[in-house]
């Protein structure tokens, strides 16, 4: 940030919910003429800006919140007088717009996820409520509301629940337990299910078998250790189906539990009455279904160990990511090096680091130069030198040579940890595409029931046979279950953000993952995105001053500055061995300049524009000179003093080698790419001819860039890619933002979409995981919906008076299982994406 400037403007803000709210009030502010610095806080929703009060206002300011969707109120401020007390009756109430995250338990279907939103969203204080089936995790937008209070509601649903501490220094959750539970559950249902199927199916294979077993056992022998252990089966193992359906039937709520104990409880009960009191049965109806209860049991609990353990594999590259710090750490004590749990690490901790270790926390190096490996968090695959005073990320891998930090984040506030978060944000919420599906599955199971119903009544219309119209009843039930309808969307996207997670590229909103695919236009900014962003100064051309001069003037007043064009001065200045004057009085414009006092001389540095705004006449030699840089793609700016023209000033900010390949792959799948550049005109339109970008344009301001996205989305959806605070605006107008890692926190916060790495192969990757990405889930769709469509009529029997099939409640178990063991394996195949 630049010098605190003359006045001081502090807002109550209302309406943020989010990070990217907070982004965007901050983006207005900065893109306000005469701001020099905002920052912004969603809790209690306040903003403290710095603004030249000769240029705007506080109600100025606020008009700019409001304009951005937000309505903003200056506080008064009476700095003579003390505060008045606030009597207690006055406290504030607690901020509107919080969110706490839950895990849920019990959900396995569609109409689970259904069941829990409508239960959260009917909490009072509950603005909006989204279920993740894949995570098994809610995110919940209330007023304030204890975490208790939403764990009542989601268990009076019939879903267990607990708010999440929401460490992230720990990661993803892991399913390894879940996982090891359902396979233990799957192997007692296995070994109960085993002498049942293989005696009974068997016998109907080989009738010898039959007949040696009714000869030695008999047949009411044989149906007793059938149902025991049928019974054993569903009231151990299968128990699980029927604690959670049998309630939800009651709640009139029913899911697939309730399926599931409805379809294996029926087999059940009639063949155990077909066994122990067959008279109330009618003549030629005795048959025993102990086998479909128990097979249905035992394969619907395999298809569900299967799936925990894909959704495992879905989350373990960020559970990778997140386990890649130590469990301790090496801290520098008065008593010496001290082992210390990472837990118990401190920002301020100066810590050693090994050579060939991995370090600890966030920190920055104090002692000792080398390289270390980074490509697991930004998936660069070049090692980065390290010196005293870089930074150095959690989780990344020292190279040969022993180094010294200091501790600058740790916990949760680590990048590995926000990294963490961010993904799980994304993975937690809804694409547009799946709020359609849950209204569909909101009323499916319901239907599934009245359809299970009709069929059985038809059959016994029609057949007169009580055992054929329950066979055809339970199967429609078993088959109906809509497992693959709610896996079809989130596992896809735990999938895609994991993935992308490993490749350096982190969705920060899930919506991103479906419109960056679907995008028509992508605009670019030039410095620091296309270029390397790290300039440096080519020449200095001196009018009526000596050429040092000029440069230690201008160093002086840029030394406290972050643009890239200020420390290539402050660089070349240093390497010639000036010394740099303090400077006061400093504020900058965004897309103008910067003005300075530097020995009692008014400063202004900016190119032709800041020079008209400050009526300077710029002589016709730096003129001409200005105009053969720009035309070579080197960026010209001048220095005056007083009044009057110094200095021409040229920097040179090479563009970066991977950006051609990267736009030409994203011309190839039908982008139209386009250049929007603070820089001159005839910068942008060379780098732009470098890169094969058809519309460059170039001299924009912030307020020029937000326009121009704007003007784009008439043609369709349309991305933006920066890294600079006047990028913020564009960021955050875009359909969909994408921020340079690298660049400045403002524009990272604005954004969708964050390249840790600032590569553009980043951009590549991005863009071919979310095409694949929905083609997945359109596939996945395709096959859930198609499965129901086409399965339930045929286990309902409608064919078999054509002389068709008609499925038995076994194979309609296991089609369902196979169901959603397919959606899961097309989702997993996006693990390869961007490969």
């Amino acid at each position: 940030m630049r010098d605190t400037p003359t006045a001081e403007a502090r807002l109550s803000v209302a309406g943020m919910t989010c990070g990217k709210c907070v982004a965007r009030v901050e983006a207005a502010l900065l893109a306000t003429s005469g701001v020099v610095s905002a920052e912004v806080t969603r809790t209690p929703g306040e903003a403290l800006t710095h603004y030249d009060p000769s240029q705007t206002s506080p109600s100025a300011l606020a008009e700019a919140i409001t304009q951005a969707g937000y309505s903003a109120t200056p506080e008064e401020r009476h700095e003579e007088a003390a505060p008045a007390p606030v009597a207690p009756a006055e406290e504030a109430p607690k901020p509107a717009g919080q969110s706490t995250t839950l895990t849920i338990e019990g959900m396995h279907c569609a109409s689970c996820v259904s069941r829990v939103e409508s239960a959260f969203s009917a909490v009072p204080g509950v603005s909006s409520a989204s279920v993740n089936l894949a995570t098994r995790r809610a995110t919940v937008h209330h007023s304030g509301l204890a975490p208790d209070l939403l764990e009542k509601a989601s268990k009076s649903a019939g879903y267990p629940a607990h708010a999440d501490a929401h460490d992230h220094a720990v990661g993803p959750a892991d399913t390894g337990d879940e996982t090891r539970e359902m396979a233990r559950l799957t192997l007692i249902a296995a070994l109960l299910t085993a002498p049942v199927f293989l005696i009974e199916m068997g016998g109907h294979l080989y009738p010898p078998l039959h007949h040696w077993i009714t000869a030695t056992l008999g047949v009411t022998p044989w149906r007793i250790v059938q149902f025991l252990l049928t019974t054993a089966v569903l009231a151990g193992p299968g128990r699980l189906f029927f604690t959670s359906g049998i309630p939800a039937l009651l709640r009139r709520a029913p899911e697939m539990n309730a399926l599931v104990a409805l379809g294996a409880g029926a087999a059940w009960a009639y063949s155990t009455l077909a066994t122990f009191a067959p008279g109330l049965l009618p003549e030629g109806a005795n048959h025993v279904y102990f086998e479909a209860a128990a097979v249905i049991t035992t394969l619907i609990l395999l298809g569900r160990t299967l799936e925990a353990r894909a959704r495992g594999r879905a989350g373990a590259a960020l559970r990778g990511l997140m386990a890649l710090t130590p469990e301790t750490a090496p801290v520098q004590t008065p008593q010496g090096l001290e082992n210390t749990p990472v837990s118990q690490l401190a920002p301020g901790d100066l810590l050693h680091l090994a050579p060939g270790a991995r370090v600890a926390v966030d920190g920055v190096v104090t002692e000792g130069e080398g390289w270390l490996d980074e490509a697991m968090v930004t998936g660069e695959a070049r090692p980065v030198a390290k010196a005293p005073g870089s930074p150095l990320t959690g989780g990344t891998l020292n190279g040969n040579t022993a180094l010294t930090y200091r501790a600058t984040a740790t916990g949760a506030d680590t990048v590995l940890a926000r990294i963490a978060a961010q993904v799980e944000q994304a993975q937690a919420t809804k694409l547009p595409l799946q709020r359609v599906i849950d209204r569909v599955t909101a009323i499916f199971v319901p239907a599934v029931l009245l359809v299970a119903a009709l069929t059985v009544a038809a059959w016994l219309l029609t057949t007169g046979n009580l055992a054929s119209a329950l066979v055809a009843g339970v199967s429609v039930l078993i088959i109906a279950c809509p497992c693959a309808m709610g896996l079809a969307t989130p596992v896809s996207i735990l999938v895609a953000t994991g993935r992308a997670a490993e490749l350096g590229v982190i969705f920060r909103q899930g919506a991103a993952l479906e419109q960056l695919g679907g995008l028509k236009t992508l605009a670019f900014d030039k410095t620091g995105t296309l270029t390397e962003g790290h300039p440096a100064l080519t020449a200095v051309l001196p009018s009526g001053i000596d050429r040092a001069e000029a440069l230690r003037l201008a160093a002086s007043a840029e030394a406290r500055s972050e643009h890239p064009l200020a420390k290539a001065l402050v660089m070349a200045a240093e390497a010639e061995g000036l010394t740099l004057a303090p400077a006061t009085d400093m504020a900058a414009q965004p897309g103008y300049g910067l003005t300075a006092t530097v020995e009692g001389k008014a400063l202004t540095i900016g190119g032709k524009r800041a020079m008209e705004a400050a009526n300077v006449a710029i002589p016709p030699e730096l003129e001409q000179a200005r105009d053969s840089a720009e035309a070579q793609a080197q960026t010209a700016f001048f220095l005056a003093a007083d009044g009057k023209a110094l200095a021409l000033f040229t920097v040179s900010d090479p563009i970066k080698p991977d950006a051609a390949p990267a736009l030409k792959s994203l011309k190839a799948h039908g982008l139209s790419l386009v250049l929007l550049s603070g820089d001159a005109p005839r910068v942008a339109q060379a780098v732009a001819r470098d890169l094969g970008i058809d519309a460059p344009e170039g001299g924009l301001l912030p307020e020029d860039k937000l326009a121009r996205i704007e003007a784009l989305k008439s043609a369709g959806p349309v991305g933006f890619v920066g890294d600079g605070i006047n990028d913020a605006p564009a960021l955050a107008a875009a359909d969909v933002g994408l921020a340079i890692g690298t660049g400045t926190d403002v524009a990272v916060e604005a954004a969708d979409v964050v390249l840790l790495s600032g590569r553009l192969e980043g951009l590549t990757a991005a863009h071919d995981i979310s095409r694949k990405a929905m083609a997945n889930i359109r596939q996945n769709l395709a096959w859930a919906f198609g499965y129901n469509v086409l399965l339930i009529p045929v286990a309902a029997g409608v064919l078999v008076p054509f002389g068709g099939p008609q499925l038995s409640p076994m194979l309609a178990a296991g089609a369902m299982a196979l169901s959603s063991l397919a959606v899961i394996a097309n989702a997993l195949r996006l693990r390869r994406a961007a490969a």
